[in-house]
């Protein structure tokens, strides 16, 4: 973690709250906003931030890696359908 900015107390619960959330998309807008006190959009905006902070990848490799490859294939998806 050289030079990277430690997580805030925040972001480690968001991290955290990401590797237990609910599957079911209407279930885990409800637990965000009861858990962390923010919207889903909100949510999904830090989230997808963390994913590219180091400390966020020291502190939760697996995750970070699982939702790196997921963001990646629906980049990739999103791309393909746009070209034809």
């Amino acid at each position: 973690m050289s030079g990277s900015t430690p997580l805030s107390e925040f972001d480690a619960r968001l991290l955290e709250f990401a590797e237990t959330a609910p599957r079911s998309p209407g279930v885990r807008d409800e637990a965000i906003t009861r858990t962390l006190g923010i919207s889903a959009v909100r949510y999904h905006q830090r989230l997808n931030r963390l994913l590219d902070d180091p400390a966020a990848a020291a502190a939760h490799p697996v995750l970070v890696a699982r939702l790196r490859r997921i963001r990646d294939q629906r980049a990739e998806s999103r791309k393909r359908a746009r070209s034809g």
